[in-house]
């Protein structure tokens, strides 16, 4: 949906409204990490209802999205963007890349384990690129595979079987490899794969190849 990001589907929002709560500036205000969230009604902004824009239903043509004319996109009320994480505020956050954020909020000098278990998982499989808030409506087929693949690697896999479709879909080879990288790490932790797959780089890392044509079905 478009109030489901990469940043909530990991849970790494989780993480970053716990660290935005704790500022100074938030404790002063009365502000709670429930502030920090775009679904609930508190630190949203109520005119767009936290979308960052207003949709207006045209009956033969597809909706249009304008720019909340109140908030300007940013999503949140007033009194909740004064308050900044290393110089960021909540809707500049969910601007960056998750690559970005990485660097910014988990250095070495000052490690967040919980923020890297939850998004480092997105670097394996190469999608560093996304924003923390792209709606996750906006990803393509391949795209969503990989985050959901993303997910199941910060979780334990042991006794668990994933079923994948087609995880190459819409990839340059190059990028096939680190998603090829993350189904023997789910195996590697205990996990079982089956994946339809076409890519033949894909299926010769496979353990088993069950081949279902040509003449597939009654041959």
């Amino acid at each position: 949906t478009t109030r489901g990001n990469a940043a909530t589907y990991t849970k790494a929002w989780d993480r970053f409204r716990t660290r935005l709560a704790a500022q100074a500036s938030a404790l002063s205000a009365g502000l709670t990490a429930s502030h920090f969230s775009f679904n609930v009604a508190k630190g949203r902004c109520e005119t767009c209802s936290g979308e960052g824009y207003e949709t207006v239903e045209m009956q033969f043509l597809a909706d249009v999205s304008l720019l909340c004319p109140v908030c300007q996109g940013k999503r949140f009320r007033p009194e909740v963007l004064t308050v900044k994480l290393l110089g960021l505020h909540v809707a500049e956050i969910l601007e960056l890349s998750i690559e970005e954020a990485l660097l910014r909020f988990d250095p070495k000098a000052e490690p967040d384990p919980a923020l890297r278990r939850a998004l480092a998982p997105l670097l394996r499989v190469g999608l560093g690129y996304l924003t923390l808030g792209q709606p996750l409506s906006t990803l393509s087929g391949g795209e969503a595979q990989r985050l959901k693949l993303a997910r199941a690697l910060s979780e334990p896999a042991r006794n668990t079987l994933f079923v994948i479709d087609e995880p190459s879909a819409g990839l340059h080879p190059l990028d096939v490899e680190p998603v090829v990288a993350a189904l023997h790490a789910l195996c590697e932790n205990g996990g079982s794969v089956v994946v339809v797959e076409h890519d033949l780089d894909v299926i010769a890392q496979a353990d088993w190849a069950i081949d279902l044509g040509p003449g597939g079905g009654p041959d």
